[in-house]
């Protein structure tokens, strides 16, 4: 078998090093979007779950002020219609977030 020469063998290693960046790039964005996912979780559970003012109430007036800023696209803005409307009355904890009617 012939030897591979320098050239080469630099040239196989840094296609395994982008393999392996890729690799863990998606690793990362992987770990990213998980984590997103569980905060979001965490925060439509208290503001559907939370009976006490102090936090589900405070949660919500802050996501009215700062979802805006934050949500560039309309459609973004969309998914988060129940929650950025103004609200003539506070909705029941049970309705904030999971954009079903009052009933």
């Amino acid at each position: 078998m012939a030897r591979k020469t320098i050239g080469e063998r630099l040239a196989q290693l840094e296609a395994q090093r982008k393999t392996l960046q890729i690799r863990l790039s998606k690793q990362e964005r992987a770990i990213d979007t998980r984590r997103k996912v569980l905060i979001g979780a965490l925060v439509l559970h208290r503001l559907e779950n939370d009976r006490e003012v102090q936090i589900g109430g405070r949660l919500a007036e802050w996501l009215r002020r700062e979802l805006p800023k934050f949500l560039i696209r309309d459609g973004d803005r969309d998914l988060f219609d129940d929650l950025l409307k103004p609200q003539l009355q506070e909705p029941s904890r049970g309705n904030i977030g999971n954009g079903s009617a009052a009933s």
